[in-house]
């Protein structure tokens, strides 16, 4: 069993205006897929993997905070990770997104 109390330490991965509205950023962290996604002038990161099948999830369509795994069609909301429709049913993963002058980081908690 996993517990989230670890501390969160924040890693740089670009300055902000290198971003337009709807890009995303693929990046892995200890093994793991993660993207990236800016919408209007906020930034979310979700798992890059569909929970449903493991699934591409970072390349699905966006619609609005919704995110729609390409394969099946499952989406997830980007700001919390909650499914919202099937054929997923377990929610993804989220990480914390800052911006420290212009540069955005990501938050992951150490183990």
């Amino acid at each position: 069993m996993s517990h989230n109390n670890g501390l969160i330490e924040y890693h740089p991965i670009g300055e902000m205006d290198d971003f337009t509205d709807q890009d995303r950023i693929f990046i892995e962290v200890n093994g793991s897929p993660i993207v990236i996604l800016r919408i209007g002038d906020n930034f979310y990161a979700i798992d890059d993997v569909c929970t449903h099948d493991q699934g591409p999830l970072g390349e699905g369509d966006l619609d609005g905070c919704q995110i729609i795994c390409p394969r099946h069609g499952a989406r997830f909301d980007v700001k919390t990770g909650e499914v919202l429709s099937p054929p997923a049913a377990d929610n993804v993963r989220t990480y914390p997104i800052r911006v420290v002058g212009k540069t955005i980081e990501i938050g992951i908690t150490k183990p």
